[in-house]
């Protein structure tokens, strides 16, 4: 073990050395906003009831987030802390450590999220909350403190790429028109998988989504407008749709070992993004909980 990951284990102690069974508690509530869990309802939330069009921006570039924390966590390879010391684990993981997915998600979506919030209000939770979900990360002694500072950093990137880049690429796609806005979509993913093999769930959902949200745009435009009861019954019946998809695929998946498994949690999770993106949005207009936009 290198000095540096020996001195992010004593960073983890003293940080442990001020903890309680409540504050253990109170992290693993503050973790869970840098969690799966949370960016399943996080991010169809804002496309469905807050910004569809900087929802549907927001997922592309999160999702495409998450496969680049894999690939730098398979490149890189760096344990986690309970590898040296499994007594400093509070929380179970799996898989390498660096950048710490949890703080880059946060990054991602508070940075991105901060231009639909009220000054100073927005700018508060894209620091904040980073700050906030990679303290609780090194407390529950799941990171070390580097991983966490490299999370911050590439989800800073994606943040400050966003903003310098992404209307220039959508003027481009709408330039281009929706057939090269699909192909370049089957173009991404097909790069994401050729760079990390070892799980096709992202490239799977960025491909649904971003089909998913071509066709919306073409077809089922809607609006977020309502009072909080019409946008409550779209989240929750969109979320609902999602889950009902994701595992009746799975029901009928082969199992792991299987030849053909890796197709079908492509499949899966494409159409995760797909529902989310567009058979949602086109409930939503059949069932009047929107109007067209």
């Amino acid at each position: 073990m290198n000095g540096i990951l020996s001195w992010g284990l004593d960073v983890i102690r003293a940080v442990q050395g001020i903890g309680s069974p409540w504050l253990t508690e109170i992290m693993k509530g503050i973790t869970f906003f840098g969690s799966e869990g949370f960016f399943f309802i996080a991010l169809p939330l804002v496309y469905w009831a807050v910004d569809r069009k900087r929802g549907e921006r927001l997922a592309l570039v999160f999702l495409f987030s998450v496969f680049v924390n894999l690939w730098l966590k398979n490149l890189l390879g760096q344990p986690r802390p309970f590898e040296f010391a499994p007594a400093l684990a509070l929380v179970k993981e799996v898989g390498h450590g660096l950048p710490s997915g949890h703080s880059q998600a946060s990054v991602v979506f508070w940075g991105m999220i901060a231009m639909l919030i009220a000054r100073p209000w927005g700018l508060v939770l894209a620091v904040a909350m980073p700050l906030l979900v990679g303290f609780s990360r090194i407390y529950l002694g799941a990171h070390f403190p580097t991983d966490v500072l490299g999370g911050w950093v590439v989800g800073l990137l994606f943040v400050l790429a966003d903003r310098l880049m992404a209307d220039r690429f959508d003027k481009l796609l709408a330039f281009l028109g929706g057939r090269w806005r699909f192909i370049s979509l089957a173009f991404v993913a097909l790069i994401m998988n050729a760079f990390y093999r070892s799980d096709v769930a992202m490239s799977g959902a960025f491909l649904g989504a971003g089909l998913g949200f071509a066709w919306t745009d073409d077809k089922a435009a809607f609006s977020v407008a309502g009072g909080l009861v019409t946008r409550a019954g779209r989240v929750l019946l969109g979320l609902a749709l999602a889950v009902i998809v994701y595992f009746l695929l799975k029901l009928i998946s082969p199992d792991p070992s299987a030849e053909l498994y890796a197709l079908a949690r492509f499949l899966r999770f494409g159409m995760v993004g797909f529902t989310v993106a567009f058979i949602a949005p086109w409930v939503f207009l059949k069932t009047r909980l929107a109007t067209p936009a």
